[in-house]
């Protein structure tokens, strides 16, 4: 029997890749839909190995997906939801038309609706695969609960983004997860530790609404995403709120929006509410504190005993950090950024009030003399009470970042603030511009004990060299004794093989010492093989630009100093 020959690309890649316009004819689906079921499902285009199997020929880049993606997508129920939505536009369109508002009463009362619980539970299976994947999910919905009512948005999601972020930062608070704060021209970033799992998120800046001028963003894709993560998120907020022994949905009474207040778009008052509900705690199921003892496992190696140390050492700095402010009464000025404020505060332990005649929610008023720290962003003020610090914002973030109470004397009203350093950078970075400061954040004694290093290591070879200088003249003058006596027995011959010839001093050349390894690094790039030699020339030029990065850093901050001396310098001769 002769076997029948294969087709070409009915196997390989050929064979497992499909186009965007296939899986369309294949699902019978519009591509507005499509997308929206691609992205509830989280399945995305495919990069092939080779473009040209993949596409069976065919020039061209196109958008491919793998074949068991389309096959997967088959079998969803969603499908039938969104035909029936298809069908729906179609009845109620020909309502309007035909002006029968009788029956296109009945049909708005009785639209499909897209449940999408268990396309959460098939794509996290566990809570903490959940966690895992909620960096966007919090930075999305943070984003549009700032939203107000605008095109392919409706109010009711910004509404709903708005709750159940708010009921995060609740669960963030009581949990006192909160690890790192940062500030930057996008917003606040934020790093929480839930369930030993990092979630890192950006708040955005609270400013008036602009709208585009130009369709540049495509609000309803982006709608698409939220509307799938505050399901999501929802999820994760019930198993939250249920760990910390919290009663779930919480009941915000400053949030509460009637009818009347879902026509009005007003974002003042929206953040007044959002901070008077921070402001205060949530109602438990039971007054048993949730605590999360840290069991550090040991091991019988070599590195253990060191390993065990380094974490409980980390685990006791968290445990501080967690009442870094408790004690602490704080009272904020009108000009100052509420929410990130309270929020942090409120994570470490602390109080926090403002002028209960601008903003709702607060606890105490400006005169309480109980009032540690009166956060200011002005330079001067005409009443001020001894009792207490006037700082400007960034000392809470610098504090929460350094692990403890920075020193508040360069945070005073009208200082020149120190620069504020993003905790999310790796410390052990190479090649990249580490400032002064930052090393200092991290290690402040580093350089302390480095010169006292190298000062103890400078005594211990002086005293080296005298103890070897002294055994070396001990050893001489007990040689010359034995010379003397042997003279007599031996003949001069032998004197001269053992007499001991001084040695001659040979001087390093240090240009020569460079050309030696220059010479035997182009030696070792040579031995890079040919398939290699692309991306080693590649990261040999990214490596040249980052040290020509480094040194025009260096550079801008050295004349930054020279200015700042002169400057200095101008201002003790004109006082003078």
């Amino acid at each position: 029997m002769v076997s029948k020959r294969k087709k070409k690309y009915s196997a390989g890649e050929g064979a497992q890749y499909m186009t965007r316009k296939a899986a369309l004819k294949k699902l019978q689906l519009s591509l507005n839909d499509f997308r929206r079921l691609c992205i509830l499902k989280g399945i995305y285009p495919r990069e092939p190995r080779n473009r040209k199997r993949a596409q069976q020929g065919k020039s061209g880049i196109k958008t491919l997906y793998h074949v068991k993606d389309i096959q997967f997508l088959l079998h969803e129920p969603i499908i039938w939801r969104l035909r029936d939505y298809k069908i729906f536009n179609k009845k109620v369109g020909r309502a309007r038309a035909l002006r029968d508002f009788e029956t296109l009463k009945k049909y708005l009362n009785n639209h499909p609706t897209l449940k999408l619980d268990h396309i959460v539970k098939e794509r996290y299976p566990t809570f903490l695969d959940a966690l895992r994947d909620l960096d966007d999910c919090l930075t999305l919905c943070f984003l549009f609960s700032t939203f107000p009512s605008i095109t392919h948005i409706p109010r009711d999601q910004s509404a709903l983004c708005q709750r159940l972020t708010i009921e995060f930062l609740h669960a963030v608070i009581e949990a006192k997860a909160l690890r790192k704060v940062f500030i930057s021209i996008k917003g606040y970033y934020y790093q929480a530790e839930i369930k030993g799992e990092t979630v890192t998120w950006i708040v955005p800046h609270h400013f008036s609404f602009e709208p585009q001028s130009r369709g540049e963003v495509d609000f309803k894709l982006m709608s698409t995403f939220v509307e799938f993560y505050a399901v999501m998120l929802g999820f994760v907020n019930f198993r939250l709120y249920n760990s910390l022994n919290l009663h779930y949905p919480p009941k915000f009474s400053a949030l509460t929006q009637s009818q009347e207040d879902k026509k009005l778009v007003d974002e003042g008052v929206f953040v007044s509410e959002r901070v008077a509900a921070l402001n205060f705690p949530l109602s438990k199921t039971s007054n048993v504190e949730v605590e999360e003892e840290v069991e550090i496992d040991s091991f019988n190696t070599e590195d253990s005993t060191e390993k065990i140390e380094e974490a409980r050492v980390e685990a006791e700095k968290i445990k501080n950090l967690k009442t870094l402010f408790k004690g602490l009464k704080f009272y904020l000025n009108r000009e100052v950024p509420r929410e990130p404020l309270v929020f942090i505060i409120r994570c470490f332990g602390g109080e926090v009030s403002w002028d209960k005649l601008l903003f709702v929610g607060s606890s105490f008023d400006e005169n309480d003399e109980s009032i540690t720290h009166q956060i200011v962003d002005r330079p001067s003020m005409n009443k001020q009470y001894i009792s207490r610090y006037y700082i400007q914002p960034q000392w809470i973030f610098d504090s929460v970042n350094s692990r403890q109470l920075v020193p508040v004397n360069k945070y005073f009203m009208g200082e020149i603030l120190p620069p504020h350093l993003s905790p999310f950078i790796d410390k052990t970075r190479d090649q990249q511009y580490i400032p002064p400061e930052e090393k200092a954040l991290y290690d402040p004694e580093a350089l302390e004990k480095l010169h006292n290093k190298e000062d103890s290591d400078e005594s211990e070879e002086e005293e080296n060299d005298k103890e070897e200088n002294e055994d070396a003249e001990e050893i001489e003058g007990e040689e010359s004794d034995e010379e003397l006596d042997a003279e007599t027995e031996e003949n001069v011959a032998k004197k001269k093989k053992l007499s001991v010839t001084p040695g001659e001093v040979y001087k390093e050349v240090p240009w020569e010492k460079n050309r030696q390894e220059r010479q035997e690094f182009k030696l070792r790039e040579k031995l890079v093989k040919n398939k290699h030699r692309k991306l080693y020339k590649s990261m040999m030029a990214g490596k040249k630009e980052r040290a020509k990065e480094i040194w025009l850093l260096r550079k801008k901050r050295r004349l930054h100093e020279e200015k700042q001396k002169e400057e200095k310098k101008k201002k003790k001769k004109q006082t003078h």
